[in-house]
């Protein structure tokens, strides 16, 4: 059948070329979500290609397990720009992808044997290897600051062995760096850090936090993702950790559910960047923002 705009194609036809089924499309039309080009006397419906194009981005819509009501509001609010629908479907796929990247990044872990949280206490051996090695590498000035505040070195080596020993604390340590053997070396590496090194770390987490206060103000998801992907990197050349997921979640739920930690950052980089922060993580692993 033809009309103005060409041949216009029956429900039948529509549904054959689509995979929907006939159902489904007189459903649409039933709630006003999709309606035909045209009925005839003979109450057939006739689609033509600009509805079939709607059509297309209804589908694309579902695929992404957007409910019809959702849709039927986007389609509405964006019904003479297509540019707004375009960019509605970007953000939506975007939120796919990071939802993706966190199974992807868990998958990776546990492929790995990094989901392991079974305790195995970091022995004498190893925390004596790590205060030996900080203090070889450590400058006469940070001695001297260690012995006004523990009295003498022996005093700082028994403080730093008993934190070793706390349970909790070493299974966080395990719990980051997937294994004891990689939060030992992880620490003896960070230990060797020069003061040049953790100045250059300082400035490059607070250029992210600054990233991140632009993507707010200007409702850029993208590089608030970038600003995660970037936080991240950081976080790896800090702690020596091969991912980074572990910590920045945590970051994140600090960020989201401790009014303290607001204050400090909000006053550096502008209200509600802290916030807006610890979502952005969430949004880029994927995770519900409880």
């Amino acid at each position: 059948m033809k009309g103005k705009g060409g041949h216009m194609k029956t429900v039948k036809e529509v549904s054959e070329l689509t995979g929907i089924s006939i159902r489904t499309l007189r459903y649409y039309d039933e709630i006003d979500l999709l309606k035909p080009a045209k009925v005839t006397e003979a109450g057939y419906r006739l689609y033509d290609e600009r509805s079939l194009k709607k059509l297309r981005q209804i589908m694309f819509f579902r695929e992404l397990e957007v409910p019809l009501s959702e849709i039927k509001a986007i389609m509405k609010d964006s019904e003479s720009d297509n540019r707004k629908i375009l960019e509605t479907q970007k953000m939506m796929l975007e939120m796919k992808r990071n939802r993706l990247n966190g199974i992807i990044e868990l998958i990776s872990d546990v492929l790995k044997g990094e989901d392991k949280m079974s305790f195995e206490a970091f022995n004498d051996d190893d925390i004596q290897k790590i205060i030996q090695h900080s203090l070889e590498i450590m400058s006469e000035e940070d001695k001297k600051v260690i012995i006004e505040r523990y009295g003498n070195v022996d005093k700082f080596k028994e403080s730093v062995s008993e934190s070793f020993k706390d349970e909790k604390a070493c299974e966080h340590l395990i719990k980051i760096y997937g294994s004891k053997e990689k939060a030992v070396e992880a620490s003896l590496k960070s230990t060797g850090q020069s003061r040049e090194e953790m100045e250059e770390q300082r400035i490059a987490i607070d250029s992210v936090y600054k990233q991140f206060a632009i993507a707010m103000a200007q409702f850029d998801e993208e590089l608030a993702i970038e600003s995660v992907k970037a936080l991240g990197e950081s976080y790896k050349n800090m702690f020596r950790v091969e991912n980074p997921r572990v910590l920045l979640l945590e970051v994140a739920k600090d960020y989201l559910n401790h009014s303290q930690m607001e204050e400090p950052t909000d006053k550096q980089y502008g209200k509600g960047v802290t916030k807006y922060i610890g979502s952005a993580i969430y949004r880029y692993y994927g995770v519900n923002n409880l």
